[in-house]
């Protein structure tokens, strides 16, 4: 993981000179990074509480829409679809077992960015998260699964760098709260991503 963060932390920060080329406009990218989840569900009768965190690869893909309000200041908004591979997770009872498992998720997102170069924009994000999540419940050998939206928000920041006329690579970190009542369901995440800009 420490890897692939230098080598993002380098493109971004890479000196290279893509000619004059402004975050207006729509633009089309994948992601890929670390996904860690942070969960703690309250058990009840012959139902065991769950409280765990897991680490796993994520990946997606994002279509935006940037305008540059200002010569240095960049507003935009984002949609987002991602999968984290083998984050599912669970908890064990004398009676029972409850396991977990987020299969993807959605977000929409608005950003605000400065140019720091006209190549280089640092930038905060915020806004709605959805993750699908599966519950399976196993109760002497009869499994009980039920699938649910759960709603939150989510909030980031990051840097994007044009390393061409039309490519750029950002490298961004966000956590999403998608607990409800006395439930905790969070997700970090840290996210190296290559954007197609129209």
């Amino acid at each position: 993981m420490k890897t692939h963060l230098i080598i993002a932390v380098a493109l971004v920060g890479w000196p290279l000179q893509a000619s004059a080329q402004d975050f207006n406009g729509p633009s089309i990218g994948v992601q890929a990074g670390w996904n860690s989840t942070n969960v703690r569900l309250p058990g009840g009768s012959n139902v065991p509480d769950v409280d765990r965190s897991t680490d796993a690869f994520v990946g997606g893909g994002f279509l935006a829409y940037d305008y540059e309000v200002t010569p240095r200041v960049v507003i935009g908004g984002q949609a987002e679809f991602n999968v984290a591979a083998s984050d599912d997770f669970g908890a064990g009872g004398q009676t029972a077992s409850v396991r977990v498992d987020p299969r993807y998720a959605f977000d929409l997102t608005a950003r605000a960015g400065y140019l720091v170069t006209p190549e280089t924009l640092v930038y905060v994000r915020g806004g709605y998260s959805n993750a699908r999540v599966r519950t399976s419940l196993t109760t002497d050998a009869k499994l009980t699964s039920l699938s649910d939206n759960r709603d939150g928000w989510i909030v980031g920041g990051g840097a994007e760098r044009m390393i061409t006329d039309h490519v750029a690579a950002r490298l961004e970190y966000r956590y999403a709260d998608l607990g409800e009542g006395p439930d905790k369901f969070e997700r970090h995440q840290v996210l190296i991503g290559a954007a197609y800009r129209f």
